[in-house]
């Protein structure tokens, strides 16, 4: 919902509420598909490529050995939209890491400066479904195996992983409610992914790149990979396969491994194969702070049709790197070896890089470090998957009443207090950025996007605003 208008001398104004703050994939530069020598030459893999070329305009960049290497010709295009096409062999826990790492250094600043994600797939078959879907979900239909708030959702279903037998239900134009079903939940979730056609499922709880434990603090069958398809297995040992071709959503925001690549039969590309899911959101590594993950999942949910999916990955991540620049910021040039499992080996190396850190917030400085680098988007970046708008609805304008110099103003229709800071991408990259009034919002102000940190109490009628000064930065220019 962009709308443009004249201002006399203006160049633009802009009013972006509740819809998308990203610019749609349709400059020559706004979209680059970034995939290794190997894979690019591969005939199935380049259909994948090819398809997203089709469908974004978008511009190849083909690089050999490490994904690294195809930072300096990335920095030079400097899209809006980076993906990343990679055989599942090249996937893993250190590309992830990398892709986080490189994508960071394109422009000066320390934020990301590309919204990225990973298209990949059990199979090349696998990954071409998923590319070839350009058409936006509004995610109206949720399911989880864990606590998710159903009113957010026209339909709904989440098992307890705390409760046997406990799940919670809601039909349209209905208020959630409790039920009680078998306390081995297997059969029912995989019911209900086959027949239900969730629009997004969200887990929690024990998980492996193997498997996910549905009970986390009492005996419950399990999720699992079995040659690239996703199976049920429950306590008896009886297998219900998992077959829901509807696209969807998968937030792996509170389990453990379940977002690493380690080999063709793991969970990520199992719920990628036979569960529909077009975009997932998990961990590489062993998850215990959890500012990323289930970051996503409330910039997705505080303010429902504000942010889509790959805007809520994307501004989780910034805000944990801001907590990680201002408050420690030795600990946030640190370059520390990813172990999936070994926190205190990285936490130990942390430290020993990051200084005298006060005891009260050493959890802060290795948590946010630990979380920093380690959880993936697999799917096209591009992809337009967010909830239906519900209030109250705050809207976000930026106006530019003469050269270099923008007014961000907050408003909303109803009284509410934002919880996670509220973010935009900008409509067009900057430089030189100077903040001149509206401080005591916190702003943070980089060439792509605006977030602000004290947003606050809204009230109806009320406007809060920034204002700071500008000039325009081109593609590929520090």
């Amino acid at each position: 919902m962009i709308k443009t208008h004249s201002l006399g001398t203006t160049c633009i104004a802009l009013i972006l509420g509740i819809f998308p703050t990203l610019l749609r994939a349709e400059a020559d530069n706004s979209y680059a598909i970034v995939v290794s020598k190997t894979t690019n030459a591969n005939a199935d893999w380049r259909t994948v490529v090819d398809s997203l070329v089709e469908s974004h305009k978008a511009k190849v960049i083909v690089y050999d050995g490490a994904v690294t290497n195809c930072t300096a010709d990335l920095a030079k295009l400097l899209p809006r939209y980076a993906c990343f096409v990679a055989k599942p062999a090249e996937a893993g826990r250190q590309f992830v890491a990398d892709v986080h790492r490189l994508t960071r250094t394109l422009n000066d600043d320390p934020y990301t400066d590309v919204i990225w994600g990973i298209v990949t797939g059990h199979s090349a078959a696998d990954a071409l479904r998923i590319a070839k879907n350009s058409a936006p979900l509004v995610i109206k239909n949720g399911g989880a195996g864990t606590g998710l708030n159903l009113d957010l959702f026209t339909t709904g279903k989440w098992f307890s992983e705390g409760a046997a037998g406990e799940y919670w239900t809601k039909e349209a134009n209905g208020k959630p409610t409790k039920q009680t079903g078998p306390a081995d939940s297997t059969k029912s979730i995989v019911e209900f992914l086959n027949n239900d056609h969730p629009d997004i499922f969200m887990t929690s709880g024990h998980a492996s790149e193997a498997n996910w434990a549905i009970g986390y603090s009492y005996p419950n069958g399990y999720l699992q990979s079995h040659a690239g398809k996703l199976v049920g297995q429950d306590l008896q040992h009886h297998i219900y396969p998992v077959d829901s071709t509807n696209p969807k959503v998968l937030l792996s925001v509170g389990n453990c491994l379940m977002g690493h690549i380690n080999g063709p039969d793991c969970m990520a590309l199992a719920w990628m194969g036979s569960a529909g899911v077009d975009q997932l959101v998990g961990y590489t590594v062993v998850t215990w702070y959890g500012a990323m993950g289930w970051g996503v999942k409330d910039y997705l949910t505080e303010n429902p049709g504000r942010y889509s999916v790959a805007e809520s990955f994307y501004f989780s991540n910034q805000h944990l790197l801001y907590r990680l620049n201002s408050q420690f910021p030795k600990a946030a040039k640190a370059t520390v070896n990813i172990d999936g499992e070994n926190i205190n080996k990285f936490a130990q190396e942390l430290m020993q890089q990051s200084g005298q850190i006060p005891p009260d917030q050493q959890k802060d400085c290795i948590g946010l470090s630990w979380d920093r680098d380690v959880v993936a988007l697999y799917g096209d970046p591009a992809w337009d998957a967010r909830l239906a708008p519900s209030g109250p609805h705050i809207t976000t304008t930026l106006t530019q009443p003469k050269p270099h110099e923008y007014h961000f103003a907050v408003t909303t229709d109803a009284a509410t207090k934002p919880g996670k800071p509220l973010s935009m991408l900008l409509p067009e990259r900057l430089k030189n950025i100077e903040v001149t009034s509206g401080q005591t919002l916190e702003p943070l102000v980089t060439s792509n996007f605006i977030m602000l940190f004290k947003v606050g109490d809204l009230e109806i009628g009320q406007t809060k605003e920034v204002v700071f000064h500008a000039d325009l930065l081109s593609s590929g220019s520090k």
